[in-house]
C-alpha cells in the first residue's frame, strides 16, 4: 500500500515503481507496463499479502485458491478503493497496514472485503475516541507482529509436517488445500480462545495494581536464562541438530515458567526472558529451570541473573533498568547458578522466604525449639558476592541464590 491518495489512475501522479518522471498520462503503453510492474510487485514484495510468489509475474492458480480460502473473500480493491470504502485517508490507510506488517503493493487491486473492514474498524474507534491515533497503530502493530510469528511458524513447522503426501505419487500441495480446509476454523476458534483467556490474565494482573502509575510502571521480577557455551554449539552442530536443542530448550523454560506462575516475555534463542509479580514465584522458576537443564545430559549448563523493581511494559515487552541488571547479572552468574540484585534478595527476605542469614535463621531455630515452636522455614538461601562494576550501572552487589535444603 502507498501513500499515494491522488486516486484510482486520474491526473498526474508517480508511477509505482516510484519514477518521478513518469506519470498516469504517459501514452498507454507506458501505463499497461507501469500496471504489470504494480502487478508484479504486489506478487513479489508483499509478504502476508496477496500473491507472495517470488520473482514469477505468474501466481499459481492453488496460492490463489488457497489465499481466498483463508481470507474468505476475492480480490476486489486497489488500495486507494479500500481506503475510500473505509472512509479513511490514504495515508492513515498506508499507517495502519504497514504497522501490520504489510508491504507497499502500489495500485494493484488485491484487497478484500475483510481489509475493508479492518480499516474501518481501527479509525471508528479513533473517531469514537476510545482510542488516539497513534495508539491506534501501535494496536495494528504489536497485532502484526504477534500474528506474524505465529503464522510462519505454524507455516514452517506445523503445516509443513502435516501435508507430507500421505501415498507416493501424491504432491504437497493436493494435500495442503484440503488440510487447510479442515485445520483453519478450529485454529481460529483456538486462537481467539486463548487471546481471550491470555488478556483476561493480563487485566486482572493490572487492575490489581496498588495505584494508576504502577498499572504502567510496575515492580516486577525479571529473569534471563542463558545457555552457557552456546556461540560455541553453534559451531560444532549441524543446523537441524541446533534447531532441535534450541526448541527444546524454548519448550523447557516456557512449560516451567507458565506453570510455576510467571510469563515467558520472549524468546532469544540461547535465551529466555521472563517476569513475575512475586520474587518468590520468580526464584522457583529460575532454580527450577537449573535443576531441569542439569538433569538433562542433553542440554548445555544454564545461567540466570534477575533483579527486582520497576519495569515499564511496552507491546508486551519489559524495559528500563531493572531488567538492564538482570541481563548484565546473567553475564556474570557461575555456570548452573542463579544470581539476584539486592533488590530482589531484599524482597525474599521481606516475605519470609529467605533468612537474612545463615546464622539468623541457625538462631531463630534454637530460640524455637527451646521455646517449644515450630521454626521458621525457608525456601531460599541468599550469599553475598563480591561487590563489582557493571557495565552501564555502576557498582552492585550480587547475591547468589540456591534452595535451602529440607529439614
Amino acid at each position: 500500500m502507498t501513500v499515494d491518495d491522488t486516486g484510482s489512475g486520474t491526473g498526474a501522479h508517480p508511477a509505482p515503481d516510484g519514477d518521478p518522471d513518469r506519470t498516469a498520462g504517459s501514452a498507454s503503453d507506458a501505463s499497461g507496463a507501469r500496471a504489470e510492474r504494480a502487478e508484479n510487485r504486489a506478487r513479489g514484495n508483499a509478504p502476508g499479502r496477496p500473491g507472495a510468489q517470488g520473482a514469477d509475474p505468474v501466481e499459481d492458480p492453488l496460492a490463489l485458491r488457497l489465499e481466498q480460502l483463508i481470507l474468505g473473500a476475492e480480490r476486489r480493491y486497489t488500495p486507494f478503493q479500500a481506503a475510500r470504502s473505509a472512509g479513511v485517508s490514504m495515508e492513515l490507510a498506508s499507517r495502519f497496514w504497514r504497522a501490520m506488517g504489510f508491504a507497499d503493493i502500489g495500485q494493484a487491486k488485491a484487497l478484500t472485503e475483510a481489509d475493508v473492514l479492518a480499516l474501518r474498524r481501527l479509525a471508528g474507534l479513533v473517531e469514537a475516541g476510545l482510542l488516539s491515533e497513534a495508539m491506534a497503530v501501535q494496536v495494528a502493530r504489536s497485532t502484526g507482529q504477534t500474528t506474524a510469528r505465529l503464522a510462519e511458524w505454524q507455516i514452517d513447522s506445523f503445516l509443513e509436517g502435516l501435508t507430507e503426501p500421505p501415498e507416493p505419487g501424491m504432491t504437497r500441495t493436493e494435500v495442503t488445500y484440503p488440510l487447510i480446509e479442515l485445520l483453519l476454523p478450529e485454529l481460529e476458534e483456538f486462537l481467539v480462545y486463548v487471546w481471550r483467556r491470555q488478556l483476561a490474565a493480563a487485566t486482572g494482573r493490572v487492575v490489581q495494581a496498588a495505584d494508576d502509575e504502577e498499572m504502567v510502571d510496575r515492580r516486577l521480577a525479571v529473569g534471563f536464562a542463558d545457555l552457557v557455551g552456546f556461540t560455541r554449539l553453534t559451531r560444532r552442530m549441524e543446523e537441524e541438530e541446533l534447531g532441535e536443542l534450541v526448541e527444546a530448550f524454548e519448550t523447557t523454560a516456557a512449560d516451567l515458567v507458565a506453570a510455576h506462575g510467571g510469563r515467558l516475555i520472549k524468546t532469544l534463542g540461547d535465551e529466555v526472558l521472563y517476569a513475575a509479580d512475586d520474587a518468590g514465584v520468580a526464584a522457583e522458576i529460575a532454580l527450577r529451570l537449573i535443576e531441569t537443564m542439569a538433569n538433562d545430559e542433553t542440554m548445555p549448563e544454564l545461567r540466570v541473573g534477575m533483579a527486582f523493581g520497576t519495569v515499564t511494559t511496552r507491546m508486551g515487552d519489559v524495559f528500563g533498568t531493572t531488567v538492564n541488571l538482570a541481563s548484565r547479572l546473567t553475564s556474570i552468574a557461575p555456570r548452573d547458578a542463579v544470581l539476584v540484585d539486592t533488590a530482589f534478595a531484599e524482597e525474599i527476605i521481606r516475605t519470609g522466604e529467605a533468612p537474612v542469614s545463615e546464622a539468623e535463621a541457625a538462631e531463630a531455630a534454637a530460640t524455637a525449639e527451646k521455646e517449644g515452636e515450630e521454626p521458621p522455614s525457608y525456601r531460599f538461601a541468599l550469599q553475598p558476592m563480591w561487590q563489582r562494576p557493571v557495565r552501564g550501572l555502576g557498582v552492585v552487589e550480587p547475591w547468589l541464590l540456591t534452595r535451602r535444603p529440607e529439614g
